[in-house]
């Protein structure tokens, strides 16, 4: 498992998320009750992704990603939130398998054979392709040609 500094801080941190987040139930309290949409916009920056990226990763209905792309909204839904959550931990795990943003970033976008040539990205919009982008990464990390 990622360690708590690293999802908190790809969601934007104390400064975007407005409280000192310290534990696992914090976090998902801080889930459950909205984030905020400057948490995408700090994961965005951090790695890089375009708005369209991001929301089709996150699987976002086309009025929700109207609302949210124009701003018109401050917080996410709890069900959106936790797709947010999703898409940090997924970077963060790239990241830490990969070594810098970058690198994660570019992985997270080419399509992979071992992923059925789909990119990453595409499969993180459902829990199912989640879990395959999560053993695609452990295998690299432990050195199994993905």
């Amino acid at each position: 498992m990622l360690p708590m500094e690293s999802l908190v801080e790809a969601l934007g941190g104390r400064k975007v998320l407005k409280r000192r987040i310290t534990n696992i139930d914090e976090l998902r309290e801080t889930v459950k009750a909205g984030l905020p949409y400057a948490s995408l916009e700090a994961l965005i920056e951090k790695f890089g992704f375009t708005r369209q990226e991001a929301s089709v990763a996150l699987h976002l209905p086309p009025r929700s990603r109207s609302k949210v792309l124009k701003l018109q909204r401050k917080t996410f839904q709890a069900d959106e939130s936790d797709r947010v959550l999703r898409l940090a931990r997924i970077s963060s795990q790239a990241t830490a398998t990969l070594g810098n943003e970058r690198k994660a970033a570019d992985w997270l976008r080419r399509p992979n054979r071992a992923l059925g040539n789909r990119s990453p990205l595409e499969l993180l919009d459902s829990d199912i392709g989640t879990r395959q982008v999560e053993d695609t990464l452990n295998r690299i990390e432990h050195g199994i040609i993905s």
